[in-house]
């Protein structure tokens, strides 16, 4: 429960960084979506250095099937926790978004009417999600400890150098259908990402597996 628990808040508190910047973002920007894109990228990538260093030693704080996917893959927990985890991450993003509109006064209940879609986009769902799992692999072989620094880094430079502003996430683009605001993707357009996802989040532990691994000396 307590692992469970962790990745459920964790998740929320994530989606309502999300979101609710966005709502924030938007509405001071004056039109300049420039200045709205940077008001919400900042507060996303600073919540997970925060959620990363206090969750990570309960439950490693994955917050994002595709990571949890990546871990099982590598039989790094098993498949009824990481179905566990995957539930209480979607249900965590869903109840972040509400409380997110709450606090601004938005309808609780929205569908999106954001559309994200296309070859490019979803190229870029592929980079941006195989980018977050190869640096968390990365950071754990190397230096375990800079993980969450590195994750909220990461995905700071993400939302800029991805042309979908890096979603990365399967539960935070469920949820994300679910408001018609700044960070908004309308629920038609959610399948094609999370698709995308999965296939850079499994392209990056292939890709881990052999640049991570430590090389043997030959033998003579």
């Amino acid at each position: 429960m307590q692992k469970l628990l962790a990745e459920g808040l964790g998740t929320a508190f994530l989606l309502a960084t999300v979101v609710g910047s966005g709502i924030m973002a938007e509405t001071l920007a004056g039109g300049n979506v420039a200045i709205a894109l940077l008001g919400n990228t900042i507060p996303t990538g600073a919540i997970l250095v925060v959620l990363i260093t206090i969750f990570g030693p309960v439950s490693g704080a994955h917050f994002n099937p595709a990571v949890t996917l990546a871990f099982l893959t590598r039989r790094e927990i098993s498949t009824p926790l990481a179905s566990q985890y995957i539930a209480a991450q979607i249900i965590g993003g869903i109840l972040g978004v509400w409380a997110a509109h709450g606090m601004f006064g938005t309808e609780i209940i929205q569908f999106s009417e954001k559309l994200r879609t296309g070859p490019a986009q979803w190229w870029a769902e592929i980079v941006a999600t195989f980018g977050l799992v190869f640096v968390i692999f990365g950071g754990i072989r190397h230096k375990p400890e800079t993980v969450p620094m590195l994750v909220g880094l990461y995905i700071t430079a993400a939302y800029w150098f991805t042309a979908s502003t890096s979603f990365a996430n399967p539960a935070v683009t469920i949820a994300r259908g679910l408001s018609n605001t700044f960070a908004g993707i309308a629920p038609a357009n959610v399948v094609p990402f999370i698709i995308a996802q999965i296939v850079g989040a499994l392209l990056a532990v292939t890709v881990a597996r052999v640049v991570f691994t430590p090389a043997t000396s030959p033998t003579e």
